[in-house]
């Protein structure tokens, strides 16, 4: 089930594990418009809604979504485990790690880790 929680000053939408595949940068368009639906800041999408050919870097797909994401204003965490594929992609895990430095687009193994870094966050 698809949910609007607060935490610190972040209004975050966290999607439901079934559903439509975050797998095209066209599908992208679909979780922005739930997330201003809901007047959410940040959506929280579980690893299971992701595309298979996703965090595959060489298609692109993470990168032109990601891109829409922040031209929007609209934050992302990508939620769950998904040290299988670091494991067997340094560029992978290079990604994961440059984007996690930033404050738009993270990679979290759970939502209570999720939390944990909103809940740090300084208040505006």
């Amino acid at each position: 089930m698809t949910q609007l929680i607060e935490i610190g000053t972040a209004r975050v939408l966290q999607c439901a594990v079934d559903g439509p595949l975050l797998a095209a940068p066209g599908d992208a368009n679909d979780f922005l418009g739930d997330g201003w639906a809901h007047e959410a800041d940040l959506l929280a999408v579980p690893v299971e809604r992701l595309g298979p050919h996703f965090l595959d870097l060489s298609t692109r797909v993470a990168g032109e979504v990601f891109q829409k994401f922040v031209n929007y204003r609209m934050r992302l965490a990508i939620v769950g485990d998904i040290s299988t594929r670091l494991e067997a992609s340094k560029a992978l895990t290079d990604f994961v790690r440059e984007t996690n430095k930033g404050d738009s687009i993270w990679f979290v193994p759970d939502f209570e880790t999720l939390r944990a870094r909103l809940e740090r966050l300084p208040t505006a």
